[in-house]
């Protein structure tokens, strides 16, 4: 088997052997009647209300925080059975398997993943990040300062995540290839146990877990890397079924809006929001609150979804030069009927034109 054939296959068999543990637990929450009587041809987005009954399961946990203090709640206009605290890639494309998720924000990389191993699914929602959102966090006494650092090294990777496309983009970026290093296939929720462990020497961390590892570990060693990688895109996505599902596609139409809305609100009540979501959810100090919030840019939601398309077949293409995935094209990945309404939603200063 030819070299690329046989790393195609690991990549494949690591991603379903790292969400096949997610499908038991989603699938005991699913609802019970999951009808699609009034499914009709992707084409235009219904008009008018979601009839009433109508109910969805969102996996927005940021959503979920903002709606009552932004005052957007009351706005809802169908049920929300469930609000499912999960976020990691493969745990989504197994609830989407498992009927138990309707609705959830992602990076860029799991709609690709998941078109990868058949679970059809679209995005319809695009918030761009124009700014690197990881930092490589290295684990106590590693000696790494650098990317170029990587060589030789144990790296966590999930393929299924935005943080593996920001490990091949950081490699590419430092003429390092794959080969280079040790990918450790690994969910990016093991990645902190990993780097304590030193089962691995670098990973990339998000916030506000690279401040809850470095506060802790830094005096041990750990350092944060730095790198320009940008991880653009930040989306909502759905699977297929219920975009073709009248009624629940309505609510969708409902809930884009509230969502963009939402991280406006965040952004622009920013005390309020750490105590929210910084203090009272994830457990950091008000101060690293206050710095983590420093660090962010304000959110953008794009008009036009041409570059996040073009940026999503740049990582598309990526992954599939890795062995990760098969080649495709993007552009199926993205429901169209949605483009602009989160960024029709928000004023002007948060609209990304070009």
């Amino acid at each position: 088997m030819p070299r690329n054939d046989v790393r195609h296959a690991v990549g494949r068999r690591s991603f379903l052997a790292l969400t096949g543990g997610a499908i038991l637990g989603l699938a005991a929450c699913s609802p019970q009647s999951r009808t699609v009587a009034d499914a009709e041809p992707a084409g235009r987005l219904p008009s008018g209300a979601p009839p009433p009954g109508t109910e969805l399961s969102i996996a927005v946990r940021t959503t979920h925080l903002q709606l009552g203090p932004a005052g957007l709640r009351k706005e809802l206009a169908f049920t929300v059975s469930q609000w499912p605290n999960l976020s990691a890639g493969p745990d989504i494309i197994q609830g989407f398997r498992a009927h138990s998720i309707d609705l959830a924000a992602n990076a860029g990389i799991p709609p690709i993943q998941a078109e990868a191993i058949g679970v059809g699914a679209k995005i319809v929602a695009v918030q761009v990040r124009n700014h690197p959102s990881y930092v490589f966090a290295t684990a106590p006494g590693s000696g790494i300062r650098t990317v170029e650092d990587f060589r030789g090294k144990k790296i966590g990777f999930s393929q299924g995540q935005a943080q593996g496309v920001v490990v091949l983009r950081a490699l590419q970026k430092a003429g390092l290839k794959n080969s280079d290093v040790e990918l450790v296939a690994l969910p990016s929720t093991q990645f902190l146990t990993a780097l304590q462990s030193k089962q691995v020497d670098v990973a990339p961390l998000g916030e506000p877990t690279l401040t809850k590892y470095l506060s802790q570990y830094a005096k041990d060693g750990a350092r944060g890397v730095t790198t320009e990688v940008v991880d653009l895109l930040s989306v909502l996505w759905a699977p297929d079924e219920v975009l073709n599902d009248k009624a629940k596609a309505a609510a969708i139409r409902n809930f884009v809006p509230l969502w963009s809305r939402g991280l406006v609100w965040a952004w622009e009540n920013t005390d309020e929001w750490i105590d929210t979501y910084y203090v009272k959810d994830q457990g950091v100090t008000e101060a690293d609150g206050k710095r983590i919030v420093a660090s962010l840019h304000e959110p953008r939601f794009p008009v036009s979804w041409d570059k996040a398309i073009a940026w999503e077949q740049e990582t598309a293409d990526l992954m599939a030069e890795g062995g990760f995935v098969p080649k495709q094209d993007v552009s199926r990945l993205f429901d169209r009927r949605f483009e602009g309404l989160a960024a029709k939603a928000v004023p002007a200063r948060y609209r990304e034109t070009s």
